[in-house]
């Protein structure tokens, strides 16, 4: 028997242009009940926390500090940066937190950069499992959006969560960014779905809404709904069409 997914909307890009309020009152008359957002440290978390109470409303996932962790030199930055990150996360009742990894070094090995994340995160992990936040890791496409970045592929990315082997370390798997690095999305999803912690998702081309593009999400979402993650989806992308709540809510019934 399937199971529901949980839409969340990403307010700094879907209503990029809007204040913490109004874009709360958005995610309401999209018959959404989370929102997520990137960074916390540029946010007014007073006035987000009261949104959120106002609407009745529970944050999915935000940022940790972006700070490499395939360069062992910044690793200690990093952890610090994750520890006030834990910290801002038990202020306002976010259980997942969102990792990106930093930039490919050039002149260094990458099997050297990949140890460094893997230790890294391994080290990240007792504050994680003391916290009981989840770190979810985000593998990013470099033909679009982020050239340079070190994590693309999502077997790589599976990879070194199972050599971390944390259950508070898993996989953010933005299906905009693996259809553009790899594609063969559902049969990645369903050989690695106890790995993710968090999925992401916009149309292909263009990250615009779901409901434009090459990937068929309705399609996508059966097949997660069949398997045991019981998370969210956050929508992320920029709307092009003039009335966005149309389409957001469309997407909601698919994940119901």
């Amino acid at each position: 028997m399937s199971s529901k997914l949980l839409p969340s909307i990403c307010i700094d890009a879907v209503f990029g242009n809007l204040s913490i309020d109004a874009a709360c009152q958005e995610v309401v008359k999209a018959n959404v009940s989370s929102i997520e957002f990137w960074s916390w440290w540029d946010k007014d978390l007073a006035a987000l926390q009261d949104a959120v109470s106002r609407y009745d409303l529970s944050i999915a996932c935000c940022c940790t500090r972006f700070i490499s962790l395939v360069d062992p030199k910044l690793r200690e930055q990093y952890l610090q940066g994750l520890a006030e990150s834990i910290a801002i996360a038990q202020r306002l009742n976010v259980k997942t937190l969102i990792s990106q990894v930093g930039d490919f070094i050039q002149g260094v090995p990458r099997a050297q950069q990949k140890q460094s994340l893997i230790d890294g995160l391994s080290a990240a992990a007792p504050l994680l499992e003391d916290s009981g936040i989840t770190l979810v890791v985000e593998p990013l496409n470099e033909l679009v959006d982020h050239q340079g970045y070190f994590l693309v592929n999502s077997d790589e990315a599976f990879d070194i969560i199972r050599q971390v082997s944390s259950p508070n370390i898993k996989v953010l798997f933005d299906i905009y960014h693996q259809q553009i690095s790899e594609g063969h999305v559902i049969s990645n999803i369903l050989a690695n779905i106890d790995y993710i912690g968090h999925f992401h998702a916009a149309g292909n081309p263009g990250r615009n809404e779901l409901q434009f593009g090459e990937i068929n999400y309705p399609q996508v979402f059966l097949a997660i709904k069949e398997t045991s993650y019981k998370g969210y989806v956050g929508l992320e992308y920029w709307p092009k069409t003039d009335d966005p709540i149309i389409a957001l809510r469309e997407v909601s019934d698919w994940l119901d």
